[in-house]
């Protein structure tokens, strides 16, 4: 796996006040947990992109004020508008403690149903394991040569060593299908829009004929008196 140093300051003051000014200097609050103790710090935002907008996971070596910590990125909070970092945190790692880890999946080889005419979909695009970090690679690969059309690879069938794989056995990660099929799934979704719609404009249209029954002309001295201004 690959590494990648970030360097940072160690927080003198947390909460939300602090965290938000520091935002404005385009700082970045952080939090490291698992170790003997939680640090809390702040790194520069523009340190963060190579490692954050990217499938690729990296141990990061965190240089706070020139003390070096192994951690992995557990956890990172967006701004729902902008998509600025707001808060990150991390999880302090060792060669002899296993921990969980969301690894990207690469698929490799050339399926022969896809040779054949079929489509491609892939569900599945990252798993969780556990695992040392010195065994962890950069991504899981997912050989899909023999996956022919009608077939699915689950995850109870990706193996890899000294790595344990924590989802599902029976979730589906990759399939290939029928060009036909997906036609006619298509053409069925177009007709039920269709009726959909024709529902609706007859639903419409008894809402319209109630609405001028109800509506009869109104006699003389029926008619509300305006309020006075």
């Amino acid at each position: 796996m690959k590494t990648f140093e970030i360097k940072g300051t160690l927080r003198k003051e947390v909460g939300k006040k602090f965290s938000k000014k520091l935002r404005k200097e385009e700082q970045v609050p952080c939090v490291l947990y698992g170790g003997e103790e939680i640090v809390h710090f702040t790194a520069e935002e523009k340190a963060f992109r190579k490692v954050v907008y990217t499938p690729n996971v990296y141990v990061i070596n965190l240089n706070i004020e020139g003390k070096n910590y192994n951690a992995l990125m557990k956890d990172i909070q967006f701004h729902p508008v902008s998509d600025r970092i707001l808060h990150m945190d991390f999880i302090e790692v060792s060669d002899d403690k296993p921990v969980n880890i969301t690894m990207p999946l690469r698929l490799v080889g050339d399926s022969i149903g896809i040779k054949d005419g079929g489509k491609l979909r892939w569900k599945r695009r990252q798993i969780n394991v556990r695992g040392l970090p010195k065994d962890f690679p950069e991504f899981l690969e997912v050989d899909i040569t023999d996956l022919d059309i009608g077939k699915t690879i689950k995850v109870g069938e990706l193996s890899y060593d000294n790595l344990q794989i924590l989802d599902p056995l029976r979730a589906m990660v990759v399939s290939v299908v029928s060009s036909r099929l997906i036609a006619k799934g298509m053409a069925a979704e177009i007709e039920e829009e269709v009726v959909d719609e024709e529902e609706e404009v007859l639903e419409e249209g008894e809402v319209a004929e109630g609405a001028e029954k109800e509506e009869a002309p109104a006699k003389e001295g029926d008619q509300e008196k305006k309020p006075e201004e």
